[in-house]
């Protein structure tokens, strides 16, 4: 603690050492000084100002000190003809409190911002067309107190330009230059963010080089300092960018970064989804024949030795896919160890041996044609490779960029679109659909099956067991299996559109 030592007057008459430290003065020099001269400038220069007014009592002040950067506790005490001042340096307990009151402030903003991020996730789950989803994130991101607005903005159908979707909040006249930018084929930030798939922050908005000095002065004029721009994906596919303007500088911590990629990543996940649900439910198509020539594609690296490799089915597995294909004229084992060492190929196995060849279970990365087309929303139908030479069959929703998917593949690989052509789908009813699989059933088969199912054999736990169906039956336990397993397979082609080509029992 330090003491000052003066007349009623506020004339120094004595200054400690310690003092002397935390006014940053010299002792000698200080005295018969002024405590005006003595101690630095306040904003309210309380103590100065005290003994103008005339010192009674004990008083006790509290304040900073810029030119020290320091927080200083004064005690001023009238003792007899002189006044005793006690300096104490309190910065630390200030810089305890601005931390803990940062700390309080950053946990109910990151309250705040998750259960928004969790209210921006359950409405994506009912949001059914790319139009309701954006409108969802920006109504939820744009109207709180937190971030001043929201826009979205997607690639026009066949091109790579960005187009304002949707957008919330007080856009003021920022995005009104960030649509002129788009017009004008200038990027604004979120051009870059659609382009890397990469979140990006931006802040200061005004002393970035980067953004468009029109988007720059808007943001200005509207008081914005930071944007968080994130992309919506799904898997390797980039399907718009929301960014997020806030009239704060510091309004993006990491934390929150990584939490509104979840949204990002959950958002392209609801748009592919509705990608698929607007194929299902269309009543056209569009039906694309793909030729890939490139030997750096595996299944036609695979078919240039020999033999020939049909694709049976697809099955997606997060970032990669698995493919099932028949291998004729050549051995399957063979074919898998070929394959095992090909870039885009992580693994392979032989399923089944036969006379003629064979089926193998492939896991294909994204990268590879294959992959490339089912993260493009595409339904693959079917496809061949033989000698060198591949050809694919994709079915997309009419609302699709069909240009843009081919391309996905045509610009890494070599190959073209051979053929297209917009079909009607064929529908049934129902009573259709369960005629055409009883056909398709033997009459042991349907008995087996439907025995099965109203004995609870497919229920979890189980009403019956195998060996019980059976005796009700009068046939034996491996003779229902076999029944079983045949039906289902016929059941299961027909649902996965899928040839069967096993033999009709």
């Amino acid at each position: 603690m330090g003491l000052l030592e003066t007349r009623p007057d506020g004339a120094v008459t004595a200054v400690s050492d310690r003092a002397a430290t935390l006014l940053d003065v010299d002792p000698d020099r200080s005295e018969g000084r002024s405590i005006g001269e003595v101690f630095p400038e306040s904003i309210d220069n309380s103590v100065p100002d005290a003994f103008e007014d005339g010192l009674s009592e004990r008083k006790t002040v509290e304040q900073y000190y810029p030119g020290l950067d320091r927080w200083l506790e004064v005690t001023l005490a009238p003792v007899g003809e002189s006044v005793v001042v006690y300096l104490q340096n309190v910065t630390g307990r200030h810089e305890r409190e601005r931390e803990n009151e940062q700390l309080r402030g950053d946990l109910d903003r990151l309250t705040i911002t998750n259960r928004l991020i969790s209210d921006i996730l359950a409405a994506l789950v009912d949001a059914s067309t790319r139009e309701e989803i954006a409108a969802t994130i920006c109504e939820r991101l744009g109207e709180t107190d937190i971030y001043e607005f929201a826009w979205v903005g997607e690639r026009e159908l066949g091109g790579d330009e960005l187009a304002i979707r949707a957008s919330a909040g007080t856009t003021g006249r920022t995005l009104e230059q960030i649509g002129d930018c788009l017009d004008d084929g200038v990027a604004p930030p979120e051009q870059r963010v659609i382009e890397t798939g990469t979140p990006e922050i931006v802040q200061p908005l005004g002393g970035k080089q980067s953004v468009p000095e029109s988007i720059r002065r808007a943001a200005f004029a509207d008081g914005l300092q930071s944007l968080l721009a994130i992309p919506l994906t799904y898997g390797s596919n980039v399907y718009g960018v929301v960014g997020i303007y806030s009239n704060d500088q510091d309004a993006f911590s990491e934390r929150e970064r990584a939490s509104f990629g979840t949204v990002g990543e959950m958002a392209g996940f609801a748009i592919n989804a509705a990608r698929h649900r607007n194929q299902l439910l269309s009543d056209t198509l569009v039906e694309l024949t793909l030729e890939i020539t490139d030997e750096n594609a595996p299944l036609v690296a695979a078919s240039a030795a020999s033999g020939e490799l049909v694709l049976d089915g697809t099955v997606p597995q997060g970032s990669e896919l698995l493919c099932y294909v028949t291998v004729t004229d050549r051995s399957p084992e063979a074919v898998a160890e070929s394959l095992t060492e090909v870039e885009g190929v992580t693994a392979a196995r032989v399923i089944g041996e036969y006379d003629t060849g064979g089926s193998l279970e492939l896991r294909l990365a994204e990268e590879t044609p294959l992959g490339l087309l089912a993260t493009q929303g595409a339904a693959i139908q079917h496809a061949e490779y033989q000698n060198g030479h591949g050809e694919c069959v994709i079915e997309l929703s009419p609302a699709e960029d069909v240009r843009r998917v081919a391309e996905a593949v045509t610009r890494e690989y070599e190959g073209g679109v051979v053929a297209k052509r917009q079909r009607e789908r064929e529908l049934a009813t129902s009573r259709e659909f369960r005629d055409e699989l009883s056909d398709r059933l033997t009459d042991r088969q349907q008995n087996a099956l439907r025995t099965a199912f109203f004995a609870e054999y497919f229920q979890s736990p189980r009403g019956s067991s195998a060996e019980e169906v059976a005796d009700a039956l009068g046939i034996t336990g491996p003779t229902l299996l076999y029944h079983l397993r045949a039906g289902q397979r016929k059941l299961l082609s027909e649902f996965f559109d899928a040839t069967d080509d096993g033999p009709r029992e």
